[in-house]
């Protein structure tokens, strides 16, 4: 909790707001890395690249969202500190930990990486910053975007090596 006030005390601002809910959008509900897995699926030499980095996605959701957030349980930084009134964004209903939308993109990221594709290092930023907007928007705490890229990276590896694509 006294990582999340800290980090809520900082600087905002209408452009900083706007900033922060331009990432999250990207990481809502994993759009953005389904779409890229479609992209790549459409190219007969990237159908593999794409069939992998949609099953990190599901991968990481499944253990994310469908159960490690129903075992722990946690709630919401902005429930328990009241501050409900602050949201900049629509409340979400699920649990907090582990943050799905930095756990989606670091599976993303850990796909990207293991392909060594040229945008690595910019999907990995991306993904940095989706993690740092979940926060800053007081809907997840650190260690729930640090558990959620660690989700992330775990899964996308894993995926990865049961594709052998490396």
């Amino acid at each position: 909790i006294k990582a999340a006030k800290y980090i809520n005390s900082l600087y905002h601002s209408k452009t900083l707001d706007n900033f922060m809910k331009f990432f999250t959008y990207l990481g809502n509900l994993g759009l953005l890395w389904i779409g890229i897995s479609i992209v790549f699926m459409l190219s007969h030499q990237s159908r593999k690249k794409g069939v992998v980095l949609i099953s990190a996605l599901f991968l990481t959701t499944i253990l994310g969202e469908g159960i490690i957030k129903h075992i722990v349980k946690r709630k919401r930084p902005f429930i328990k500190m009241n501050l409900c009134d602050q949201l900049i964004i629509g409340t979400p209903s699920t649990y907090s930990f582990p943050s799905g939308h930095t756990a989606s993109s670091f599976a993303a990221s850990a796909v990207f990486l293991a392909i060594n594709s040229r945008i690595s290092i910019l999907i990995l930023l991306i993904s940095t910053c989706i993690g740092l907007s979940r926060i800053y928007l007081k809907v997840h705490y650190l260690s729930d975007v640090i558990g959620g890229a660690i989700l992330g990276l775990l899964c996308g590896s894993i995926t990865v090596s049961l594709f052998n694509i490396v």
